[in-house]
Protein backbone atom coordinates (compact mmCIF):
# COMPACT_ATOMS: atom_id res chain seq x y z
CA UNK A 1 0.00 0.00 0.00
CA UNK A 2 1.16 3.50 -0.70
CA UNK A 3 1.31 6.31 1.86
CA UNK A 4 -1.82 7.89 0.32
CA UNK A 5 -3.72 4.58 0.33
CA UNK A 6 -2.99 4.05 4.04
CA UNK A 7 -4.10 7.59 4.91
CA UNK A 8 -7.22 7.11 2.78
CA UNK A 9 -8.11 4.08 4.90
CA UNK A 10 -7.88 6.23 8.05
CA UNK A 11 -9.85 9.11 6.47
CA UNK A 12 -12.56 6.83 5.07
CA UNK A 13 -12.98 5.18 8.49
CA UNK A 14 -13.29 8.58 10.22
CA UNK A 15 -10.11 7.73 12.12
CA UNK A 16 -8.04 10.80 11.17
CA UNK A 17 -9.22 13.43 13.66
CA UNK A 18 -8.30 17.12 13.91
CA UNK A 19 -8.57 19.26 17.06
CA UNK A 20 -6.62 19.44 20.35
CA UNK A 21 -5.79 16.00 21.71
CA UNK A 22 -4.02 14.78 24.82
CA UNK A 23 -1.84 11.84 23.76
CA UNK A 24 -1.05 8.82 25.97
CA UNK A 25 2.34 10.38 26.69
CA UNK A 26 0.64 13.54 28.03
CA UNK A 27 1.87 15.58 25.08
CA UNK A 28 -0.62 17.49 22.91
CA UNK A 29 -1.31 17.21 19.20
CA UNK A 30 -3.62 18.76 16.58
CA UNK A 31 -4.04 15.32 14.92
CA UNK A 32 -5.24 12.07 16.46
CA UNK A 33 -5.43 8.69 14.75
CA UNK A 34 -8.37 6.80 16.29
CA UNK A 35 -7.24 3.35 15.22
CA UNK A 36 -10.23 1.63 16.81
CA UNK A 37 -12.33 3.10 13.98
CA UNK A 38 -10.08 1.07 11.67
CA UNK A 39 -10.26 -2.08 13.78
CA UNK A 40 -14.06 -2.09 13.95
CA UNK A 41 -14.03 -2.94 10.23
CA UNK A 42 -12.53 -6.41 9.64
CA UNK A 43 -12.15 -5.86 5.87
CA UNK A 44 -10.24 -2.58 6.33
CA UNK A 45 -8.14 -4.12 9.11
CA UNK A 46 -7.29 -7.08 6.88
CA UNK A 47 -6.14 -4.82 4.02
CA UNK A 48 -3.82 -2.81 6.27
CA UNK A 49 -2.41 -5.78 8.20
CA UNK A 50 -1.87 -7.83 5.04
CA UNK A 51 0.18 -4.94 3.63
CA UNK A 52 2.12 -4.70 6.92
CA UNK A 53 2.79 -8.46 6.86
CA UNK A 54 4.24 -8.13 3.35
CA UNK A 55 6.59 -5.35 4.52
CA UNK A 56 7.62 -7.43 7.56
CA UNK A 57 8.43 -10.45 5.38
CA UNK A 58 10.40 -8.28 2.96
CA UNK A 59 12.45 -6.85 5.84
CA UNK A 60 12.85 -9.85 8.17
CA UNK A 61 11.97 -13.01 6.23
CA UNK A 62 9.99 -15.77 7.89
CA UNK A 63 8.34 -14.90 11.21
CA UNK A 64 7.17 -17.52 13.73
CA UNK A 65 5.68 -15.30 16.46
CA UNK A 66 4.13 -11.87 16.66
CA UNK A 67 3.99 -10.25 20.09
CA UNK A 68 1.91 -7.15 20.73
CA UNK A 69 1.10 -4.86 23.65
CA UNK A 70 -2.47 -4.97 25.00
CA UNK A 71 -4.93 -3.45 24.27
CA UNK A 72 -4.30 -1.47 21.09
CA UNK A 73 -1.81 -3.90 19.59
CA UNK A 74 -3.87 -7.08 19.95
CA UNK A 75 -6.03 -6.70 16.83
CA UNK A 76 -3.26 -5.62 14.41
CA UNK A 77 -0.88 -8.15 16.00
CA UNK A 78 -3.31 -11.01 15.49
CA UNK A 79 -4.33 -9.98 11.97
CA UNK A 80 -0.72 -9.42 10.90
CA UNK A 81 0.30 -12.79 12.39
CA UNK A 82 -2.51 -14.43 10.42
CA UNK A 83 -1.01 -13.16 7.16
CA UNK A 84 2.48 -14.17 8.26
CA UNK A 85 1.16 -17.64 9.20
CA UNK A 86 2.70 -17.01 12.63
CA UNK A 87 1.42 -17.38 16.18
CA UNK A 88 0.10 -14.26 17.92
CA UNK A 89 0.69 -13.53 21.60
CA UNK A 90 0.35 -10.36 23.61
CA UNK A 91 1.68 -8.78 26.76
CA UNK A 92 -0.58 -7.07 29.26
CA UNK A 93 -0.01 -4.94 32.32
CA UNK A 94 0.41 -6.57 35.69
CA UNK A 95 1.22 -4.16 38.53
CA UNK A 96 1.92 -1.48 35.92
CA UNK A 97 4.41 -3.53 33.86
CA UNK A 98 3.93 -5.49 30.65
CA UNK A 99 4.24 -9.25 31.05
CA UNK A 100 3.45 -12.34 29.03
CA UNK A 101 0.54 -13.98 30.83
CA UNK A 102 -2.11 -16.63 30.10
CA UNK A 103 0.62 -19.24 29.59
CA UNK A 104 2.10 -17.40 26.60
CA UNK A 105 5.79 -18.00 25.87
CA UNK A 106 8.12 -17.45 22.94
CA UNK A 107 10.11 -20.64 22.41
CA UNK A 108 13.80 -20.95 21.71
CA UNK A 109 14.68 -20.10 18.13
CA UNK A 110 11.26 -18.58 17.33
CA UNK A 111 11.74 -15.69 14.91
CA UNK A 112 9.70 -12.94 16.52
CA UNK A 113 8.44 -9.48 15.57
CA UNK A 114 6.69 -6.99 17.85
CA UNK A 115 3.64 -5.46 16.13
CA UNK A 116 1.97 -2.24 17.31
CA UNK A 117 -0.82 -0.10 15.97
CA UNK A 118 0.68 3.40 16.11
CA UNK A 119 4.10 4.47 17.39
CA UNK A 120 4.52 8.02 18.65
CA UNK A 121 7.18 8.16 21.38
CA UNK A 122 7.79 4.40 21.34
CA UNK A 123 7.09 3.99 25.06
CA UNK A 124 4.64 1.07 24.75
CA UNK A 125 6.79 -0.57 22.10
CA UNK A 126 9.95 -0.37 24.21
CA UNK A 127 8.05 -1.68 27.25
CA UNK A 128 6.68 -4.55 25.18
CA UNK A 129 10.13 -5.41 23.81
CA UNK A 130 11.68 -5.25 27.30
CA UNK A 131 8.99 -7.54 28.70
CA UNK A 132 9.95 -10.36 26.32
CA UNK A 133 13.71 -9.80 26.32
CA UNK A 134 14.18 -12.82 28.60
CA UNK A 135 12.28 -15.13 26.25
CA UNK A 136 14.51 -17.55 24.31
CA UNK A 137 13.11 -16.55 20.90
CA UNK A 138 14.96 -14.23 18.51
CA UNK A 139 13.56 -10.67 18.29
CA UNK A 140 13.98 -9.58 14.68
CA UNK A 141 12.45 -6.13 15.00
CA UNK A 142 9.22 -4.19 15.31
CA UNK A 143 6.43 -3.08 13.00
CA UNK A 144 3.48 -0.70 13.14
CA UNK A 145 0.73 0.60 10.92
CA UNK A 146 1.70 4.26 11.48
CA UNK A 147 4.97 5.73 12.74
CA UNK A 148 4.00 9.21 13.97
CA UNK A 149 7.67 10.02 14.64
CA UNK A 150 8.53 10.00 10.91
CA UNK A 151 11.32 7.50 11.58
CA UNK A 152 12.89 9.36 14.52
CA UNK A 153 11.80 6.98 17.29
CA UNK A 154 14.48 4.56 18.55
CA UNK A 155 13.13 1.22 19.77
CA UNK A 156 16.52 -0.47 19.94
CA UNK A 157 15.45 -2.74 17.03
CA UNK A 158 14.62 -2.00 13.38
CA UNK A 159 11.11 -0.59 12.89
CA UNK A 160 8.98 -1.25 9.79
CA UNK A 161 5.83 0.84 9.22
CA UNK A 162 3.16 1.13 6.58
CA UNK A 163 3.43 4.89 6.74
CA UNK A 164 5.59 7.48 8.47
CA UNK A 165 3.98 10.77 9.42
CA UNK A 166 5.49 13.87 10.92
CA UNK A 167 2.61 14.91 13.17
CA UNK A 168 3.58 17.67 15.59
CA UNK A 169 3.17 17.19 19.30
CA UNK A 170 3.84 19.64 22.11
CA UNK A 171 4.44 19.78 25.84
CA UNK A 172 1.27 21.01 27.60
CA UNK A 173 3.07 24.19 28.68
CA UNK A 174 4.42 24.94 25.17
CA UNK A 175 1.34 24.94 22.97
CA UNK A 176 1.10 27.11 19.88
CA UNK A 177 -1.66 29.75 20.29
CA UNK A 178 -4.03 28.11 17.78
CA UNK A 179 -3.91 24.82 19.74
CA UNK A 180 -4.15 26.51 23.14
CA UNK A 181 -7.38 28.20 21.98
CA UNK A 182 -9.14 24.82 21.53
CA UNK A 183 -10.33 22.69 24.48
CA UNK A 184 -8.24 19.52 24.84
CA UNK A 185 -9.77 16.04 24.79
CA UNK A 186 -8.24 12.67 25.71
CA UNK A 187 -9.49 10.11 23.17
CA UNK A 188 -6.91 7.36 23.79
CA UNK A 189 -7.14 4.31 26.05
CA UNK A 190 -4.06 4.67 28.25
CA UNK A 191 -4.28 7.00 31.22
CA UNK A 192 -1.72 9.71 31.78
CA UNK A 193 1.28 8.52 33.75
CA UNK A 194 0.63 4.89 32.81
Amino acid sequence: MTHDEVLAEFRDAGALLEGHFILSSGRRSPIFLQKMFIFQDPVRTERLCKALAAKIEAQFGTVDYVVSPAVGGIVPGYETARHLKAKAVFVERENGEFKLRRGFAIPKGARTVMVEDIVTTGLSSRECLASVADQPGTMLGAACLVDRSAGRVDLGVPLVSLVQMDIPDYAPDALPPELAAIPAIKPGSRGLGA
